[in-house]
């Protein structure tokens, strides 16, 4: 997937054209309007040539004519199998890892060897190291390594486990250690990856609604130019009579179809469906997958992001990263104390002091009756852990590691006392965005341990970003507010909601939403996804849980919150694009006007054998009614050949207000839309006459 592929691959370029040829099927071709009208014209100008062919009154021109209106089509269909077929060429590296496999099913209790294509939802599978994950799934029990490279790209493994938001798996990557068991979530067919493939090809891409008023705007501007031209045959044999002149040998069905061709918006309509999958192509590059346009063109509407905290903006995971005991404490006795509650502590803070005081002190628990002591395991309702161990005299030794809260509760029910003091290094640790947990030796405190947040590296620049083109940054965690605020600064947002939860995520997002604002939602929890489905933009972190995949219409397979700058810049790109293509593809109409309506009519009210007043537009001095017209028509296709690569790369994208975006767009496109086709209509003139082309 990560292999980049080029629109000049040799592969792709002949895959592409072939397809191109295919596409010439009116079953195809009038799914787009203002294409439709001209292959139709296409055809009626060749069977007007096959006639005057038959009857021996073969005309060179028209023959040409009715070639370059074929080639209009064909390059019109070639702008998007090239667009398609880049995706397919992405698409078929990760079809390379969904070879035939099989999966350990757990039959009573039994793991059997079934093929993976016979996988239903809900079955459960058996993963040990070495193994191939032959299904989408949550991780149900175990903890491994899992090597995503083959969807992500990156060779680093990472943790997946049971009971966390880091428990989804996905089909086609490869468990590198330890054993885990997995539930199936997908049907045989669609699976992630399938999914993911299909997206990438193009498949399953349906319109967005931009897509689809700007294909209505550009049906009725060719119909209007429909009736104009056929209507103009009339007005030119009334004014021909009236003028005493003779343009019938001009203003003939090759001709009127090549006016109507010129005239009507070609360009953008032969290159808008090759705008959309070009864009969802630029998000496949980046490791994202949107799973419709309409999600790629929110993106670049989008007002503000709500971004979850933990795994989001934070690692994940909060470290051990000191121990500060109480006055007459020393450090490593406070250390081993914290190591010994904390053995029962399966959650990653846990392990993490343990290895702490390994690493700080050389402490191991090796010590430890097992027999004669009770570990107390971490539940989220007592939010401590500990173990209790008996003393030479028969007395029982009761170590915690906890909350605050939670400790200043257990050592009062031993008669204890709780120093105030200590709430004021509880604040201090909160209010530099660290989490403090306390450790008690029987009714004593011993000190406390500073959990620490790990902040993703380079996000706070990212933030900064953001704002600078308009997008307000919101930040949403469980933490308390002193906790909150700290990390809010930290990272650079703009705002921060504490203690939030599920109900309190969604709320915001609909209140934003009433007051008209787009909002986009990063998260990676199953308590993110109501949130990440109500949102306009939902983008999945690919290391959470199904829950949240499901319900986002993104999944950002590197799970980098800031790579929505990048979903956001790739969807301003696509508007700017599409907007940026139709404005060219209107104004250079006008230089089409200055070359045929002349060359049609220039002829009219001549007096003396001058030429007639209409022959003062023809402006570009163009050789003749014929040269003028052929080139033209010829400048209208070759001009979507090479707006192709405009096209899929997208405008080129800067960090600023929507106003001089769009006075940039028009200044370079409207006025470039006028003069290029000036100058390269001219230029074909000069070429096709100087080659005798034409008379």
């Amino acid at each position: 997937m990560k292999k980049k592929i080029t629109f000049l691959d040799k592969k792709v370029l002949i895959n592409s054209l072939q397809d191109a040829i295919v596409a010439l099927q009116p079953q195809i071709q009038y799914k787009n309007p203002v294409m439709f009208v001209t292959y139709i014209g296409a055809l009626v100008t060749a069977i007007y040539f096959l006639i005057e062919f038959r009857d021996t009154e073969t005309s060179w021109f028209n023959m040409q004519i009715a070639l370059w209106l074929w080639f209009t089509v064909i390059f019109a269909n070639f702008a998007q199998s090239l667009a398609e077929n880049r995706g397919k060429a992405q698409a078929a590296s990760l079809r390379n890892v969904q070879v035939q496999s099989y999966a350990k099913k757990d039959f009573l209790g039994k793991p059997v060897l079934v093929p993976a294509t016979e996988l239903q939802k809900g079955d459960i599978i058996i993963c040990d190291a070495g193994d191939m994950i032959s299904a989408d799934g949550e991780v149900i029990e175990g903890i491994a390594t899992v090597d995503e490279s083959a969807i992500t790209g990156e060779s680093a493994p990472v943790i997946r486990e049971s009971g966390g938001d880091r428990s989804a798996v996905t089909a086609g990557t490869k468990v590198v250690s330890d054993r885990i068991t997995i539930r199936v979530t997908s049907e045989p067919g669609s699976s992630f990856l399938d999914r993911m493939i299909h997206l990438i090809e193009g498949a399953t891409r349906q319109k967005t609604p931009n897509e689809i008023a700007l294909n209505i705007v550009l049906s009725a501007l060719t119909i209007i130019f429909l009736i104009t031209t056929a209507t103009l045959k009339m007005f030119g044999d009334y004014s021909a009579e009236a003028s005493g002149a003779n343009i019938s040998a001009i203003l003939t069905i090759p001709v009127l179809t090549s006016l109507l061709v010129c005239l009507i918006p070609t360009t953008i309509s032969a290159l808008l469906s090759a705008v959309g999958i070009a864009g969802m192509d630029r998000l496949i590059r980046r490791n994202v997958i949107a799973k419709s346009g309409r999600a790629v063109e929110a993106a670049g509407d989008i007002d503000l992001l709500l971004l979850d905290k933990t795994g989001t903006i934070t690692m994940g995971n909060r470290e051990a990263t000191e121990f500060l005991p109480v006055p007459g404490v020393d450090k490593q006795t406070l250390a081993h104390a914290a190591q010994l509650a904390s053995l029962s502590d399966e959650t990653p803070e846990g392990r993490s002091i343990v290895v702490l005081a390994k690493n700080a002190f050389n402490l191991r628990a090796t010590t430890v009756d097992i027999g004669t002591s009770e570990f107390i395991p971490f539940s989220a309702k007592t939010r401590m852990s500990g173990v209790n161990l008996a003393a030479t005299n028969g007395a029982i030794r009761r170590i915690r590691k906890g909350a605050p809260p939670a400790i200043k509760a257990f050592i009062e029910s031993l008669g204890g006392s709780y120093p105030e003091e200590i709430d004021t290094i509880v604040t201090t640790i909160s209010q530099k965005g660290g989490t403090p947990l306390l450790v008690s030796d029987n009714e004593k405190i011993l000190g406390i341990v500073h959990l620490k947040d790990i902040i993703k590296g380079g996000i706070k620049d990212r933030f900064m970003q953001m704002r600078k083109i308009g997008i307000k940054t919101i930040m949403i965690t469980g933490d308390n507010p002193l906790t909150a605020a700290a990390i809010a600064a930290e990272a650079g947002v703009d705002d921060y909601i504490a203690e939030a939860t599920p109900e309190m995520k969604l709320d915001r997002i609909k209140k934003e939403q009433q007051e008209g604002k787009l909002v986009a939602m990063t998260g990676d929890g199953t308590n993110d996804a109501p949130a990440l489905a109500q949102a306009d933009v939902g983008v999945a972190m690919n290391t959470g849980t199904q829950a949240s995949r499901e319900a986002g219409n993104m999944v950002d397979l590197d799970s980098n919150p800031t790579k929505l700058l990048d979903v956001v810049i790739i969807g301003k790109q696509m508007l700017m694009t599409r907007g940026a293509l139709t404005t060219f593809s209107i104004a250079n109409d006008v230089a089409k006007y200055f070359a045929i309506i002349p060359a049609i009519f220039g002829s009219l009210y001549a007096v003396g054998g001058q030429k007639g007043p209409l022959s003062i537009l023809n402006i570009m001095l163009l050789h003749s009614h014929q040269s003028a017209i052929l080139s033209a028509v010829i400048f209208n296709a070759l001009i979507i050949v090479a707006l192709i690569p405009l096209a899929l790369k997208g405008v080129p994208y800067r960090a600023e207000s929507s106003q001089t975006l769009l006075r940039r767009n028009l200044f370079i496109y409207g006025l470039g839309g006028i003069f290029a086709p000036f100058a390269g209509i001219k230029i074909i003139d000069i070429f096709i006459t100087f080659m005798g082309i034409v008379t």
